[in-house]
């Protein structure tokens, strides 16, 4: 317990610091301020990402995951990516990746190729944003400036009792001001592009009609026990009784004694007052043996004595439902939930694919691991094969 305790803060901790790290860092707040961006290639180039505390004037590439790998050199540009007219910087992309790789990786290492993609995937969501920023304020939205006040609000609360926040309240919140500004501006950007009108009726009925297996439901079995309890660590003996116990009950009930009264009788599971009844089961609900045993029965059929964990069991199929497509009266409101949510998320996608296309993005990944060879390009493959 007291060590997971300590991994716990330790966790907090580390969230904490990256937290502080995005908005120290933040690259909307760089692009909002030009005299920053001047001021933040004064810092220089930074680690690939370890920790917040590892920022560095040198340029190195390391495991960003285990203290004391081997670095290797980069370039000392402060810049991440350009953005249209955003700059993430360096220092940017080190608070994100160490906010992301606690949440990713946790305790667990990851091999150089799990990092190599996941570096890629934390700068692929970081241009997504600034392009996003960047749309939102085309179209001429605005923050929700009382939202933004609450958040800082509770920001200032949490670090009240920090010795250090007198002395950097003024540096940290005008730079999570814009940070927040500029988060809330996605989530309107958002709302606004996923505000799709509801389908219409025929819409529905072809959704309905092309999509079958959304609105399928499952095989199911309703399945009855007895079981027969037994400890464990009970010797030998006690296990053999219990399978001779087991062969005498299903006798009787092959010979037409009702299985629900034995249940009631001599069942020590938790189905006992309901006559064994475990109910409708779909497929995965039931373990290994059990679920190969009742999958030999018909409907009516009672198994021989199984050997349990907990036991020894005796299973009876009472009916097996095959998969059935549900009437499109039944699933209607479930057809139109889903419909939207695609619509919503098709709406969202093509926007961000828009973005791609036509914002211009320069990106430097040098202080990243290279990705395997099979998932380069055939052009990037040719070009490493060079001599």
């Amino acid at each position: 317990m007291k060590s997971n305790k300590s991994d716990n803060i330790k966790y907090i901790k580390l969230s904490l610091i990256a937290f502080i790290g995005s908005i120290l860092f933040s690259a909307e707040a760089m692009a909002a301020d030009p005299a920053k961006q001047d001021d933040s290639a004064k810092v220089g180039a930074v680690s690939t990402p370890t920790s917040q505390s590892s920022i560095s004037k040198e340029s190195v590439t390391a495991d960003p995951t285990v203290s004391g790998s081997t670095p290797k050199k980069a370039k000392k540009s402060p810049i991440y990516a350009k953005v249209g007219s955003m700059s993430i910087t360096w220092q940017d992309y080190e608070s994100a990746y160490t906010n992301e790789v606690s949440k990713r990786f946790y305790h667990n290492k990851p091999s150089e190729n799990m990092i190599a993609a996941f570096q890629r995937e934390v700068g692929d969501t970081l241009v997504n944003n600034a392009m996003l920023v960047q749309e939102a304020k085309r179209r001429k939205l605005k923050p929700d400036n009382d939202v933004v006040k609450q958040q800082i609000a509770q920001f200032e609360a949490r670090f009240a009792q920090d010795p250090n926040w007198p002395q950097s309240r003024a540096r940290v919140l005008p730079i999570m001001k814009v940070r927040l500004e500029n988060e809330n501006l996605r989530i309107k950007l958002k709302e606004l592009v996923q505000n799709v009108p509801p389908p219409s009726e025929k819409q529905l009925r072809q959704y309905y009609a092309a999509h079958p297996e959304k609105f399928t439901s499952p095989p199911q079995t309703r399945v009855s026990i007895i079981l027969l309890r037994v400890d464990p660590s009970a010797p030998d003996a006690d296990w053999q009784k219990a399978i001779e116990q087991g062969q005498v009950l299903v006798k009787r009930i092959r010979d037409g004694e009702d299985f629900a009264a034995l249940a009631r009788d001599y069942s020590g599971d938790v189905t006992a007052e309901e006559g064994g009844d475990m109910g409708y089961l779909h497929e995965g609900m039931l373990p290994g043996l059990p679920a190969l045993t009742v999958s030999k029965l018909q409907p009516g059929e009672t198994s021989d004595p199984v050997t349990l964990m907990e036991g020894v069991g005796i299973f009876r199929l009472t009916e097996r439902k095959l998969a059935e497509v549900n009437s499109y009266k039944a699933v209607r409101e479930r057809a139109r939930e889903l419909w939207l949510a695609e619509q919503r998320e098709n709406a969202w996608n093509a926007l961000i694919e828009k973005l791609k296309k036509n914002t211009p993005v320069q990106v430097d990944e040098s202080r990243f691991y290279p990705l395997p060879a099979a998932s380069k390009t055939p052009a990037e493959n040719q070009e490493a094969r060079k001599p």
